[in-house]
């Protein structure tokens, strides 16, 4: 079970995007809780009514959070430290921004990793909000219409293909696989406006009130906004204004770094109002709509921007994938990284070979304007994995899951792949108790790590970053 937290998110429906929190599973006195901000209204006719709390902006939300204690978040155990926080920290990262509304066009898509991936994650909060939602009382067996209340819901997310969606894209490759994506097509053609309809019943977007639907721009128009801007900028400042680069400015607060002060975890690292931080040692900024933005060409030539942090420093390369092996922005087995996305531009453009240069698309990005932007799941921190088993080791045993390894392990395996880096692969090999504890958290991702293994994972990790950060050279 992961430690206690509360995650900004926002969800679009309707063409308006709302924003709320919600607070992962958490084991309290035995018991296992999960809640959105939110209440429950009774009505003598209509019984119980949970709703999710939902605002216009991060602005909003935290003017609420500041000074309402009326909801089911109240008595969370990191409740006092969110009432604290601004809109800067509420505002959700690309991995909690739930569009309900573009469910239909992510379907008709290819599966690539992408579109299963957010496809995943968009039928998951779908269940969380539908489980915690659900006010049916089994001592009302006459109320058959509790029981039912998500009906739809139920029934999307018992499918069989839905539940691949959890294995990512190798669930649908090949001809079976195929097949299972149509399928997935399919239930989500015949359920998906009965499921949002069920769900609408309870969002609440007024905000208890605080709000009206007029305080909503339309979502589409905000994201059309945000694009237009970041063409705007392109053309005037030579690619760098949908950029905040403060010079003086040391860097976001790292992911887990009020969990070292408080005992407690926020997953929103610090930032500028409107921005999602890229990583703890970074100190690049950019909206969420210009990552998006960005995104649609950096697939389309199938060479990703990467971000990774390591103890001397945070810098972007790019990698693509040859056959399946890892191949990055280098040279003989050397990543180049570089401090901006300006930076790295400027070296795309420029006339160095590397290793990148025989990519059949490579001159696509020579050419670019669109700044290389990483994804979230393209950024891998090396350092806040030694700061989690450091944590645990000293004592937060059983706070921390094993899923805490399986990003930095997948960026640590591509590094090492392209760069001959055998003794990693050792490291990392199935006997190891690296290994084994990597897998562990395939199999089990939510079961908790023990301080005594901590202890011993941490040394083995500190040799792995220290070998994959001397196949790091960072440009200007």
């Amino acid at each position: 079970m992961a430690r206690p937290s509360i995650v900004p998110i926002a969800l679009t429906l309707d063409d308006r995007t709302g924003y709320t929190l919600w607070a992962p599973p958490w084991e309290e006195d035995g018991e296992e809780w999960q809640a959105f901000l939110g209440t429950t209204e009774e009505d003598p006719e209509e019984g119980s009514t949970a709703r999710v709390h939902l605002f216009p902006t991060p602005a909003a939300l935290a003017a609420f959070c500041r000074t309402s204690t009326d909801h089911d978040l109240a008595d969370h155990p990191v409740w006092p430290i969110v009432a604290g926080l601004g809109a800067d920290e509420l505002t959700p990262d690309d991995d909690h921004r739930y569009d309900l509304d573009g469910v239909y066009d992510i379907a008709a898509e290819n599966p690539d990793r992408w579109a299963v991936e957010e496809l995943a994650a968009t039928v998951d909060i779908v269940g969380r909000l539908a489980e915690c939602l659900d006010t049916g009382d089994d001592e009302d067996d006459d109320e058959d219409e509790d029981e039912d209340e998500f009906e739809a819901v139920a029934d999307l997310v018992s499918r069989p293909e839905v539940g691949s969606l959890g294995l990512g894209v190798e669930a649908f490759v090949g001809r079976a696989g195929e097949e299972s994506w149509v399928r997935l097509g399919s239930a989500i053609d015949d359920l998906w406006e009965d499921v949002v309809e069920e769900l609408g019943e309870h969002l609440d977007w007024t905000g208890a009130g605080t709000v009206s639907l007029e305080d909503y721009p339309p979502a589409s128009e905000a994201a059309e906004t945000a694009a237009d801007d970041l063409d705007e900028d392109d053309d005037e400042d030579d690619d760098v204004e949908e950029i905040d680069l403060d010079e003086d400015d040391d860097g976001g607060t790292p992911a887990g770094a009020t969990a070292a002060a408080s005992g407690m975890s926020l997953a929103k690292p610090g930032g500028a109002p409107g921005v999602s931080t890229i990583r703890s040692g970074s100190r690049i900024t950019a909206t969420p709509e210009a990552v998006a933005a960005a995104a649609e060409f950096w697939e389309e030539v199938g060479i990703l921007p990467v971000e990774i942090v390591v103890r001397e420093g945070a810098g972007l390369t790019l990698r693509c994938y040859v056959e399946d092996a890892a191949r990055f922005l280098g040279r003989d087995g050397e990543i180049y990284l570089f401090p901006t996305p300006m930076d790295l531009a400027r070296f795309c453009a420029g006339s160095e070979e590397h290793d990148l240069t025989e990519i059949a698309s490579w001159p696509e990005v020579a050419d670019t304007d669109v700044l290389p932007l990483p994804a979230e799941q393209d950024r891998y921190d090396l350092t806040e994995l030694t700061e989690v088993l450091t944590e645990v080791a000293d004592g937060a045993a059983g706070l921390i899951d094993h899923h805490a390894f399986a990003q930095p392990v997948e960026g640590v395996r591509d590094i090492a792949e392209y760069a001959g880096l055998a003794k990693v692969e050792q490291l990392l090999a199935p006997s190891s108790p690296l290994g084994q504890a990597v897998a562990r958290g395939e199999r089990e991702p939510e079961a908790t790590l023990r301080a005594e293994d901590a202890a011993v994972l941490r040394p083995a990790w500190d040799e792995v970053v220290t070998l994959v950060s001397g196949a790091l050279t960072f440009r200007d």
